[in-house]
């Protein structure tokens, strides 16, 4: 082993890299801090992610475990040296070609780590099994694709690619178009939060609270900093010089970027401590004192007369409560034929992106520019601007590439911190969380204890709904007043309800915030409604699907806020099912028929999704320009967190104007630089900034052929600085002769949209959304009653799209949603201050997600481009229904309680008295 300060070398991507320091360093941060290759991604520091694998010797490893002191003389690949391997032309390998002809890059943060592990597999496997790849890839943990594009790039890779055939004006949109931003991500160029910074940033750490409620005070500062050589600032609450208060919906804002003299959330920060650059940013003996104060982690605690308030001013520690009213559903309910009455309760589900929040900062004269991961870069600049007492012109938001978000990059994060440190410093700042910063101080999905009941006539249509949701909001508002008020609107899942009596409150506690995570509190709804309907299709005698077929929505019926549908697919999706659940059912049936500890389940849910905010506002502004040498530039402010933004919203943007994909020049998210998209969250994109680039990529082409002379079929070609309009005749219209605007562009059109909504009233009426998205799935497993264990064997998905933009993408959000899916519904339990890692939280690996079969249906909507819905909170919701139908299949027992973990499970069925 080398001595610090001896020299050693190793060879990394066929280049000498001499070494020296400290031997216990990992090769990890050697590689992104020393050597540059920033490909290698560290998402835990502790071997459970695999992000930062690479292959030494032939052999792919954590790098985060292992200490440049057993390197000598090793021979290191990282992902930067995986293009042009032997014997293989081009700039990418095959494996990295694969990846991107199947789609298997998301957001691309897990991607070099699984890029490296199955390069290490094919040196010795080129044409490796599926169950190879899943033992070589098991140790990469992925959160966006559901694996299943994974296995299939590693084992297509022996192929040679065949390049994609360019696609007539006008044939983007329905067109298996390869990802825009794809290469990046394979190549290990993408920059991510903690991948790039300025020369000489500082360093930021926080110091955070241990304790879920405590009063603090600070000791002697000043002498703590004079004694640790490398602190060059600390910052508390007294030096935040705007509001010290953020939140996401204004009215609601409460959460300070620094505590004020009492922590109200495990892990909030309460001061900070910027570090030189090299320095070891150790924050042991801090002076902070603390007063451990009582804590609320119970809902129906804090909100029972006479509990502590966690904050003054909510009694009862009630944020706020959503309604829906219709029809009289008590004296519904007692006509009802079949009654089906039941509750289930869920926990926290952490978000797990494999991606850490990370930035950094600097001014550029008196603007104040923040490089982070974020979903969205116009509310991060507005809050803050606010906490720092600046104008929002004052404030510039520069998003990295984004290593998954979920809903929980909607809230800000350190970026008021770095905002802070930069303006009282005057120098550049970084900042990266650990794994357990991020665990504990980031929002969650809300807990749930939801009651219902459900009733149906004799021949099985259902006749009203009773629903009752109380979620725990946890310590500050975040997203609580949103779930509050969309839950109820989709408490009756995609089915006509004539009457409907449906509750959703969001109560404080010193629990993690509850935020937004993918279906804003829909999946919770779902878990219960979708329970009720098979209990109910039993006491009718009816087929659990053709029960679900009896009510589905059709076009012209209303929802429970009396609002009327149009392009409305569940009846399509559950159709589509009917073969797959037939075949299902019979070969549950056959396996069934031997007795033993296992046993086979099939289970159906459905879903649907409202796209956007609720009954609120929801513009998006998309901006095309041509400058006057011939450049197409897309500004399109959407951010891409892996959903494919970038790709579908310049796909709809073509085929409106007539020019090829290969034609654009993107400009992406910058405040700015782009106009304001909205936030990526409630499946608003596809829909929404696709409208927007609809419209503006229409209002150009109108242009363009006014100046021709043209009103009536013609086509478009650039050429140069010319655009070349062939209609009945040819035109030519030299843009370089055009004045540019303050723009810069010969020619621009810039267009918004905005969903037409209608506000909800007192009892829930009204048009909450424009547009909505319907799905099924059927879950096929295997039950082991001995051990409470479950084993997927397969999940066939039926979801509509209005208008599929593109196939590839779509089928990837289809995967990467049944994934979480699974993990809300067998293994997902965030427990503070015991699963803050990604060892004792666990997710779904590579072996835990099943073949899935995706069923793509178009109904087109009259709202979405080109008759596009949106797709990415959908298909999350129907997964753990699905799957707690077929466990209810296979051995009689109703879920009450997820994660279903085995233990639990085999409880429950020692308590039924099965075997």
């Amino acid at each position: 082993m080398n001595q610090p300060g001896r020299f050693a070398t190793l060879t990394v991507n066929g280049q000498p890299i001499a070494i020296a320091g400290d031997p216990a360093r990992r090769l990890s941060d050697f590689l992104r801090e020393e050597a540059g290759l920033r490909g290698t991604k560290s998402g835990c520091d502790a071997g459970d992610c695999g992000a930062c694998t690479v292959i030494v010797d032939g052999a792919a490893v954590c790098a985060c475990l292992m200490p440049v002191g057993r390197l000598a003389g090793a021979r290191v690949t990282t992902v930067e040296g995986l293009a042009g391997a032997p014997g293989e032309a081009g700039t990418l390998s095959r494996l990295q070609s694969a990846f991107l002809r199947h789609g298997a890059a998301q957001c691309g943060i897990c991607t070099p780590g699984m890029l490296t592990a199955a390069a290490a597999l094919l040196a010795e496997r080129p044409r490796p099994t599926e169950a190879e790849a899943e033992v070589a890839l098991g140790g990469v943990l992925c959160r966006c694709t559901g694996y299943r594009k994974i296995l299939a790039a590693v084992c297509d890779a022996w192929r040679v690619d065949v390049p994609e055939a360019p696609l007539a004006p006008g044939a983007a949109v329905g067109a298996r178009v390869r990802r825009l931003d794809g290469m990046p991500k394979v190549t290990g160029a993408d920059r991510f939060g903690a991948d790039e910074w300025p020369e000489g940033a500082l360093l930021l750490k926080a110091v955070r609270s241990p304790h879920f409620h405590a009063a603090f005070h600070f000791g002697d500062i000043s002498g703590w900093k004079a004694s640790r050589p490398g602190v060059a600032a600390i910052f508390t609450a007294e030096d935040i010089p705007g509001r010290n208060r953020f939140g996401v919906i204004p009215a609601f804002a409460d959460q300070p970027a620094l505590a004020e003299g009492t922590a109200r959330l495990r892990g909030e920060a309460v001061a900070l401590v910027a570090f030189e650059p090299g320095a070891e940013p150790d924050l042991i003996d801090f002076p902070v004192v603390w007063q451990p104060l009582p804590h609320l982690l119970d809902p129906a605690e804090a909100e029972a007369d006479g509990a502590p308030q966690v904050h003054p001013g909510r009694p009862g520690n009630h944020l706020t409560a959503g309604l829906v009213r219709r029809g009289d559903a008590a004296a519904a309910l007692a006509a009802s034929v079949h009654l089906a009455t039941g509750s289930i309760e869920t926990a926290f589900v952490e978000h797990a992106y494999i991606e850490p929040e990370a930035g950094s900062a600097w001014m550029e004269g008196e603007v104040l520019c923040i490089r982070a991961c974020t979903q969205a870069p116009v509310m991060d600049r507005d809050d803050t601007a606010a906490i720092l007492g600046l104008p929002p012109e004052r404030v510039r938001i520069l998003p990295t590439a984004v290593g998954g978000g979920f809903g929980s990059k909607l809230d800000v994060s350190l970026q008021p911190l770095l905002g802070l440190a930069v303006l009282k410093t005057g120098r550049p700042a970084r900042m990266v969380y650990s794994r357990a910063e991020s665990m504990t101080s980031t929002t969650k999905r809300h807990p749930a204890r939801i009651t219902a009941e459900i009733g149906c006539d004799a021949e099985g249509r259902v006749t009203a709904l009773n629903f009752d949701g109380l979620f725990d909001t946890g310590a500050y508002a975040s997203w609580g007043p949103t779930v509050a008020n969309r839950v109820p609107v989709h408490a009756t899942g995609p089915y006509r309800t004539p009457a409907v009596l449906a509750r959703a409150r969001a109560i404080h506690t010193h629990g993690p915030s509850g935020g937004a995570f993918r279906g804003f509190g829909v999946p919770q709804a779902a878990l219960a409604q979708e329970t009720l309907y098979d209990q109910l299709a039993d006491a009718v005698g009816l087929d659990r699907l053709e029960f679900r077929l009896r009510n589905a929505f059709r076009d012209g019926d209303a929802t429970a806020t009396g609002q009327v549908l149009q392009g409305t697919g569940i009846h399509d999706c559950l159709t589509a099912l009917a073969p797959h659940w037939t075949r299902a059912l019979a070969e549950a049936a056959v396996a069934n028929a031997t007795s033993g500890p296992l046993r086979r389940g099939v289970g159906v849910a459905s879903c649907w999704y409202g796209c956007g905010n609720t009954s609120l506002p929801n513009p998006s502004t998309i901006r095309l320009g041509l400058t006057p040498d011939g450049t197409l530039v897309l500004h399109q402010g959407a951010m891409d967190i892996g959903q494919g933004a970038n790709t579908v919203i310049t796909q709809i943007c073509a085929d409106a104007i007539g020019l090829p994909v290969e034609a654009f020049t993107l400009v992406g998210p910058d405040t700015f630089l782009t106009p304001d998209a909205g936030k990526t969250s409630a499946s608003r994109q596809t829909y929404v900034s696709g409208r927007a680039a609809q419209a503006a990529g229409a209002a150009l082409r109108a242009q363009i052929l006014r100046l021709a002379g043209l009103n009536g079929a013609a086509t478009l070609r650039l050429e140069g600085a010319e655009v070349v309009v062939d209609g009945e005749t040819q035109h030519r219209i030299d843009l370089s002769a055009l004045a540019p605007n303050a723009h810069g562009y010969a020619l621009m059109a810039e267009e918004t949209y905005d969903p037409p909504t209608a506000p909800l009233d007192a009892d829930g009426q009204g048009t909450p959304y424009a547009v909505y998205g319907y799905g099924a799935q059927i879950a096929e497993l295997e039950v082991d009653t001995e051990l409470g264990t479950v084993r997927l064997l397969k999940i066939t998905a039926a979801h509509d799209l209005g208008r599929v933009i593109n196939p590839t993408l779509a089928e990837g959000q289809i995967e990467g949603g049944i994934a979480q899916g699974i993990g809300l519904a067998l293994m997902e339990e965030y427990l503070p201050g015991r699963t803050e890692n990604l060892h004792d939280y666990l997710i779904p690996t590579i072996g835990d997600v099943p073949p899935i079969e995706s069923l793509l249906i178009e109904r087109a909507d009259p709202e979405g481009p080109f008759g596009a819905k949106g797709l990415g909170e959908h298909v999350l919701i129907p997964t753990a229904p699905a799957i707690l139908n077929a466990v209810r299949h296979a051995t009689g027992v109703t879920v009450t309680r997820v994660p279903l973990l085995p233990h639990r499970l085999r409880a429950a069925i020692l308590a039924r008295g099965a075997p």
